[in-house]
C-alpha cells in the first residue's frame, strides 16, 4: 500500500457542498496556500519573543498591594488596616486561582483601605505630636 498526499479540506469559496453547508475542496499538499504573514505576526528573533512572553503575563496580573497594606499597618488605626491587610492577600489568593476579576475587585478594595488607614493613621499622629507639645507649653 502506498500513502496518498491528497486529503480533503474545507476552503471558504467553494461550490461543492456536502449537505451541511461546508465546501470542501480535494487538494495535495503541494497545492496548499500559506496565508502571507503579517510583519506583526514575524519573530525577528530571541529577544521579541522573549520581550513578547513576559510582557503578557504582567499585563494580565492584578495587583494585590501588599506592600502598602503592610506599610499601613504601623499607623494607629488597627481595625482598618488589618481589613486592608487581609483584602490584599485574598487577592493575590484570588489571582494565584485565575478569578482576575476578583482579584482586581479586591486589590482594590485593598489599596482604599490601605490609604484611608494611613491618611488617617497621619492625621491622628499629627493631632496628638501637636496637642501633646501644646499641653506642655503654658500660656
Amino acid at each position: 500500500l502506498r500513502a496518498s498526499k491528497s486529503f480533503t479540506a474545507a476552503l471558504p469559496g467553494e461550490t461543492e457542498r456536502n449537505g451541511h453547508g461546508l465546501g470542501y475542496k480535494s487538494v495535495s499538499v503541494g497545492h496548499l496556500e500559506a496565508p502571507p504573514l503579517s510583519p506583526s505576526r514575524l519573530s525577528l528573533g530571541r529577544a521579541s519573543s522573549t520581550a513578547t512572553s513576559t510582557a503578557a503575563p504582567d499585563q494580565g496580573r492584578p495587583r494585590d498591594y501588599l506592600v502598602l497594606a503592610i506599610f499601613s499597618c504601623f499607623c494607629p488605626v488597627w481595625p482598618l488596616n488589618i481589613v486592608g491587610l487581609v483584602f490584599s492577600i485574598m487577592s493575590r489568593n484570588s489571582g494565584q486561582q485565575g478569578d482576575t476579576d476578583g482579584a482586581r475587585r479586591l486589590g482594590r478594595m485593598a489599596r482604599l483601605l490601605s490609604i484611608v488607614s494611613i491618611v488617617l493613621g497621619t492625621i491622628i499622629i499629627v493631632l496628638y505630636i501637636s496637642l501633646s507639645v501644646r499641653g506642655n507649653t503654658p500660656f
